[in-house]
């Protein structure tokens, strides 16, 4: 099968699994990550190889507009502090933490690295 053959077939699986999402009252993001765990566990599929940039101007928009079109503000900033503690916080002590492991693992790797 062609490239552009599996990248069709994914738009109607993506498709498809929206329309189950409406009917069972789901969130589709999570149909969406269920339904790609299962056919990542089908064997004798095709391998797909996705370009990055594919994923992030065709992919990712579709995911990411609806959620922040019906964002409510008043919750957003109810929930700033956590928020912003998940998107600064645990990514600062993330950074800290493999810069850790990595120094400890390879003792010629300076920090800075």
């Amino acid at each position: 099968m062609h490239q552009a053959e599996i990248i069709v077939l994914l738009f109607a699986v993506v498709a498809a699994s929206v329309l189950i999402a409406r009917k069972i009252a789901l969130p589709y993001p999570v149909v969406l990550v269920l339904v790609g765990l299962a056919l990542s566990l089908v064997p004798r599929l095709p391998e797909v190889k996705l370009d990055p940039n594919i994923v992030f101007y065709f992919f990712l928009p579709p995911l990411l507009y609806p959620a922040a079109l019906f964002t409510s503000w008043r919750d957003f900033r109810r929930n700033l502090q956590p928020i912003l503690l998940l998107a600064i916080g645990l990514v600062l002590f993330t950074v800290v933490l493999v810069a850790w492991v990595a120094h400890s693992l390879i003792p010629s790797l300076t920090w800075a690295a």
